[in-house]
């Protein structure tokens, strides 16, 4: 075959989008640039999507079933440590102090805004990303993208709507068990442990923390959710270089959810903080 004959095979998902196919002769320097695009366009097909019919309700269901069986017990395990630490660190300057009463102040308002969605998320991208990509990736890799859409079925609204958005529903369900479940870990160290007053550490946890910092909360494990799906997706329809590739690209999911995460917690906080002052 020679050099002219050669035409680079299109990725899954230049197919799925219909776009035009890639040279085998591109710069490897646009390489980023082509995968930064892809991921939006199909975050942006994936938001077009969302409310039109057919909406595939099955399949829904399953993915939420499936993230929330995979990332509960992980996120409750999580959850109570990072509390605990959270609350014996802040009661160590508070005992100097002589303000234990305010133990439940920094419990009640580091595990809403901080501790409750990001546990969360990295549970999800650990355990439900990681899963969705490599089921795609398997589908990817075995040509059933293809077949569905020679079928006439677009496979970014029956396969990558659904796992975003029961990742979006399952981080923001996850995240408030994790508040629930870290108040009460915080209570029962700082109680039985540290020697606080139960009523003072009850009575604290409203000082600083109120109904907005609850929503706000919400907003950023919903945010998380959704960045980890869209991420998850992305990745497993465009994989390539078969088996070996899946597994890449599992590997690159967690990487980039881990970043996104920390890039959108440190915008979401800023605008938290502003909007509740």
């Amino acid at each position: 075959m020679s050099e002219v004959d050669y035409v680079a095979e299109p990725s899954t998902f230049d197919r799925v989008k219909g776009g035009t196919l890639w040279s085998a002769t591109a710069t490897r320097g646009a390489k980023p640039f082509r995968a930064v695009g892809g991921f939006f366009a199909m975050a942006l097909d994936t938001l077009i999507l969302i409310p039109r019919r057919p909406f595939a309700w099955r399949e829904f269901l399953q993915q939420s079933w499936f993230v929330a069986r995979v990332s509960l017990v992980p996120t409750l395990l999580l959850a109570i440590p990072f509390t605990v630490l959270l609350v014996f660190t802040f009661n160590i300057l508070l005992l100097e102090f002589g303000a234990a009463d305010f133990s439940g102040t920094g419990a009640a308002y580091g595990t809403v805004t901080q501790i409750g969605p990001v546990v969360t998320v990295l549970v999800v991208a650990g355990a439900g990303a990681t899963a969705m990509c490599a089921d795609l990736g398997a589908r990817t890799i075995r040509e059933e993208l293809d077949a569905l859409r020679v079928m006439g079925v677009n496979p970014i609204q029956s396969l990558v709507v659904p796992r975003v958005l029961a990742a979006t529903l399952v981080a923001t369900l996850l995240s408030s068990v994790v508040i629930v479940v870290g108040l009460v870990g915080g209570f029962v160290f700082s109680v039985f442990v540290q020697h606080v007053t139960p009523g003072s550490y009850i009575s604290g946890l409203t000082v600083i923390t109120h109904a907005a910092d609850v929503v706000i909360s919400m907003i950023k494990a919903a945010l998380f959710g959704l960045a980890a799906g869209l991420i998850a997706c992305f990745k497993g329809i465009s994989v390539g270089g078969g088996p070996a590739g899946v597994g890449n690209a599992v590997n690159e999911t967690v990487v980039y959810t881990f970043v996104a995460l920390f890039a959108i917690n440190i915008i979401a906080s800023a605008v938290g903080i502003q909007a509740t002052l």
